[in-house]
């Protein structure tokens, strides 16, 4: 059975799951889906283009499916994807896409803190943690399992592997590859996260292969394409070995923290 203050305004045209809690002051727009058991709290807006998901904790405040922030955006519909099990606290904003029938994503069991912005047609893996004031432009893709601390910037189009660390105040400015810790300004790979990965139920010997691999990316100060070779070579052959050699040649080995003549 739902709780709806009649405090709350929901469009008819809304569709409700079951056992949901609306607050007073909630704004909740015709063209939204609302999955079971979610709590929406005080203050919050659900836009036209929202589909949430199930279990949602929706926080004071937050705007989710906000009309994009571009000047492309000719105000077609499109819409706003979040999965379930999610986390959003006080004030984040969610962009829906500026394409037409286009979305923002949101995976399941994440974890986005207060003040937290994330531009239009981004996508945010499972298992993520945004930090306080963290801002994603648009375009961003963030996958599985990386944590983003407060106050990372992520620049339009960038592309963050899985397993990754964006330490606090990080500006990303490029691609940054799977398993990897990054830092400081201008930015800086510091080693691989490899907590999470033992979090994760990584072996300690993955873990190894992995930080071997890195090691010719970012510590032998040749070309990213000379690396390629010798992670071939020298590193044994695992999933996470692909992974990283996919990511890096899939971005045209365009990684942050690489000089740029040391790309190619």
């Amino acid at each position: 059975m739902n709780k709806i203050s009649k405090l709350a305004y929901v469009d008819p045209d809304a569709r409700i799951g079951d056992n949901v809690v609306i607050d007073p002051f909630v704004y909740i727009e015709s063209n939204v889906v609302i999955g079971d058991n979610c709590h929406i709290r005080p203050n919050a807006v659900i836009r036209s283009g929202a589909r949430i998901g199930n279990n949602n904790q929706i926080f004071e405040g937050a705007i989710i499916a906000a009309t994009p922030q571009d000047f492309r955006w000719k105000g077609d519909d499109s819409f706003v994807e979040i999965g379930h099990n999610n986390t959003i606290r006080e004030h984040v904003i969610i962009n829906r896409s500026i394409n037409p029938g286009g979305a923002t994503r949101i995976g399941s069991n994440s974890f986005v803190m207060a003040q937290t912005h994330i531009g239009h047609d981004s996508h945010i893996g499972d298992f993520c943690v945004l930090g306080n004031a963290v801002k994603i432009a648009g375009d961003v893709n963030i996958s599985d399992y990386t944590i983003l601390s407060s106050n990372a910037l992520v620049h339009e189009g960038c592309d963050v592997g899985a397993y990754c660390l964006i330490k606090g105040g990080c500006r990303v400015n490029n691609h940054v590859p799977p398993f990897t810790i990054m830092a400081h300004n201008p930015i800086e790979y510091k080693g691989i996260n490899s907590f999470v990965l033992r979090r994760c139920g990584k072996s300690e010997d993955t873990i190894d292969e992995i930080a071997s691999a890195y090691r010719h990316v970012y510590s032998t100060n040749t070309s990213v394409f000379n690396a390629l070779q010798r992670i071939r070579v020298d590193v044994n052959d695992i999933p996470e070995k692909t992974d990283i050699i996919d990511f890096i040649e899939s971005h045209k080995l365009e990684l942050a923290a690489i000089p740029k003549d040391l790309e190619e």
